[in-house]
Order: C-alpha cells, then structure tokens, then sequence
C-alpha cells in the first residue's frame, strides 16, 4: 500500500522497572528526573511495576500509582511516594491515601481502586512481564533491547541510557 503520508518514527523507548517502596528506586529518581529534562517527549519513559515481596506496601502503591495516572497525575505521585519510601513503609495505605490529597487528586476514588482491585491486571502483567525478561530486582531499566540493572548500582546507568538513546535517536533522522 502506498500511502503520501508517512508516520512519524516511533519514540526510542525507555522501560522502568520499579517499586515505589524500594530504597534503590528512590535513589534512581534524579536520573529519571534527569533524563526526562534532558529528552523531554523524545524518548518515552514508561514506568513498569515489580513489587518486591519483601515490601509490604509495594502491590498497593503500584496500584495507586495506575490510579493517580488514571486521574492525570501519574509521574508526580510516583515521585511523591518514591521520596517516601520509609514512610510507606511504615504508614502504608494511609500514606497512598495522603500523597493522592497533597497532589489533589481523589482520594476516595483512589480508595475504591485499592479496594476493587481495578488495577491489578496492569500492575500483574508489568511483573509478568518483567519476569519473562529477567527482571529480579528493582530499578531494572530496559532501552534498545538492553537490560540495565540498577539495583546493585546507580553509578554509570544513566550515562549508559543516554548513550543508547542517543544512538536510537540519530537512528531516525
């Protein structure tokens, strides 16, 4: 089929593998703050969940965070939270439930999802899927095919993720 018009190249993409009770993800959040400034809507940063066991409150905040994405605010309720992380671990749902205030969203919608599960298919899959790619632990970051493990270290990664961007990008031109 020949068509005049031709889409646009499609947005080098950058998965994030991340629990928003991890110490690990917390300290990732400058470089994904860092990334986004850098790249802005050039490269597409896509949070994945993969709550870990051992954080009790993880399964829930992922969910919370779908919601808050529901309602428009998704990157800056993960950000509140993240900066949070020993406070979700300590306050759980109560916490979920402030950070949805401070930021304005609906609290008692944001309640109801916790409560009728209706993110948990997405928060599921995201594990499922971070599974099947050797996903282990949190952040996990994934861009051009490579898997980048940020939960042992930070140091290096995000000059590794523009390196990569940076060749998927001079790729469309």
């Amino acid at each position: 089929m020949n068509d005049a018009t031709t889409p646009a190249p499609a947005r080098p993409v950058l998965d994030v593998w991340c629990e928003l009770q991890c110490p690990d993800c917390h300290a990732a959040l400058a470089d994904l703050r860092a990334l986004r400034e850098r790249y802005g809507d050039r490269l597409d940063i896509r949070l994945r969940h993969f709550p870990l066991a051992k954080h009790k409150h993880a399964y829930a905040a992922a969910q919370a965070a779908e919601e808050a994405l529901v309602q428009g605010q998704g990157w800056p309720y993960v950000e509140a939270v993240l900066a949070r992380t020993e406070e979700l671990a300590a306050r759980g749902e109560k916490l979920l439930l402030e950070v949805a205030g401070e930021l304005g969203l609906d609290g008692e919608e944001l309640d109801t999802a916790l409560i009728d599960g209706r993110h948990l298919l997405i928060v599921d899959a995201d594990e499922a899927e971070g599974k099947a790619i050797g996903v282990t632990g949190t952040p996990t970051y994934v861009i051009g095919g490579e898997r980048l493990d940020g939960g042992k270290s930070q140091e290096g990664l995000r000059a590794r993720i523009e390196e990569i961007a940076d060749r998927l990008l001079a790729g469309q031109d």
